[in-house]
């Protein structure tokens, strides 16, 4: 990744992002997640986008983004230079413990109004339902993103990412 950053079409990111992204991938190795060994196009999300997985599955996107109006459809979207982590969760209940007690910051992307359904009905694929501090969220859209992560909070981004992903499931039977 380091070397990847150093290329010439890269110089739009600024050295305390690029310390993040390497550090990042560096972190998510360390725990068995990796990536594609490619920066690609960022689609609607951003200039650029480095995609997560383990298994095939997405994990986790580092959004990179320029100083840009980027349409998607309909919308057009004004971004500034800077990053934005968005980490891909399922089964929120069952983790609902944890989320209580991380970070103030890190709990806040499960308790803020970000994508909450309002229109999708049944219809929705992305759905998310859950209970924390006794209020009932509903998501569907734009949510679980930190905008512009800081070196200093990955431990707490990758242990989320291991309270969600690196559990065992225990078989029963014998």
């Amino acid at each position: 990744m380091k070397n990847l950053l150093k290329e010439s079409i890269f110089d739009y990111i600024t050295t305390e992002n690029k310390k993040f992204i390497v550090e990042f991938t560096k972190q998510m190795k360390g725990i068995g997640f990796s990536w594609d060994g490619k920066i690609g196009d960022g689609y609607c999300w951003g200039k650029n986008m480095v995609i997560y997985s383990k298994n095939k599955k997405v994990i986790a996107r580092i959004y990179i983004r320029d100083d840009e109006m980027k349409r998607w459809g309909a919308y057009d979207y004004q971004f500034r230079n800077g990053l934005a982590l968005r980490l891909f969760f399922s089964n929120i209940t069952k983790h609902i413990d944890f989320i209580e007690k991380a970070p103030e910051y890190v709990r806040n992307i499960f308790v803020n109004d970000a994508g909450l359904c309002h229109h999708c009905g049944e219809k929705c694929h992305h759905r998310k339902e859950y209970t924390i501090g006794g209020i009932d969220k509903v998501q569907c859209g734009n949510y679980f993103i930190f905008r512009e992560p800081k070196v200093e909070d990955i431990k707490d981004y990758i242990s989320i990412l291991k309270e969600f992903y690196g559990r065992k499931t225990k078989h029963r039977g014998k």
